[in-house]
C-alpha cells in the first residue's frame, strides 16, 4: 500500500512522540483510514527508514566494585512489620522486637559450591558467621569463631530475616 508525503509525515511524528508499533497501526486505521496488520506496519516502517523507539531503561546506580559482592541487608524491623504496612514507616511499639536490627543477613552474589544459596550473617553480639542452604533445602551455619554458638533469640531474628530474604529472590 501506497501513502501520501503527509501520512509517511503523520507516521514519523508518531514514531518521535515514542508510539509503539502496535499504537502506530491503530492510529492508522483510526486517523488516516489506512487498515494494516502489525506486520505490514513493521514493512512500512522499514520502508520509511523509521525505528520506533525504545524505553529508555530504568538506571541502576554503578556498584563500588566490580568483585563487591551483591549484599543485601535486612533489618528484624522490616521482618517484623505487619502485613500491609508501609515500608521504613516506623513500626508501632508493640510490633517492634527488643534489640531490633540486632541481626544483618546478606546473601552472596556467587552461592558456595555446593550450595544453592550461601552469603554472611552479623549476629547482635558481633560474632559473624557464613551461612548456607544445600541442594536439599537444609540450612547451615559456619561461625567465623570456632564453637561459637548464637543465642536462641539470635537464631530466631536470622530465621526471619532469611526466609524474607529467600522469598525476595523467589525461592
Amino acid at each position: 500500500m501506497n501513502l501520501t508525503d503527509a501520512q509517511k509525515q503523520k507516521v514519523s511524528e508518531w514514531l518521535d512522540q515514542g508510539l509503539k508499533v502496535a499504537d502506530v497501526q491503530k492510529k492508522m486505521s483510526a486517523e488516516l483510514g489506512v487498515s494494516m496488520t502489525y506486520m505490514e506496519v513493521r514493512f512500512l516502517l522499514d520502508d520509511l527508514r523509521l525505528k520506533p523507539k525504545d524505553p529508555e531503561p530504568p538506571k541502576q546506580p554503578a556498584p563500588s566494585s566490580p568483585i563487591a559482592s551483591a549484599t543485601t541487608t535486612a533489618t528484624a524491623a522490616q521482618a517484623a512489620a505487619p502485613a500491609g504496612s508501609v515500608p521504613g514507616a516506623p513500626l508501632p511499639a508493640e510490633a517492634a522486637p527488643a534489640g531490633a536490627g540486632a541481626v544483618q543477613l546478606s546473601v552472596d552474589a556467587l552461592a558456595r559450591p555446593g550450595t544453592v544459596v550461601s552469603g554472611k550473617v552479623t549476629f547482635s553480639d558481633g560474632q559473624k558467621a557464613e551461612w548456607y542452604l544445600d541442594q536439599m533445602g537444609r540450612p547451615g551455619l559456619v561461625p567465623a569463631q570456632k564453637g561459637y554458638r548464637p543465642s536462641q533469640a539470635d537464631i530466631m531474628e536470622f530465621q526471619e530475616l532469611l526466609q524474607l530474604e529467600l522469598q525476595k529472590m523467589g525461592f
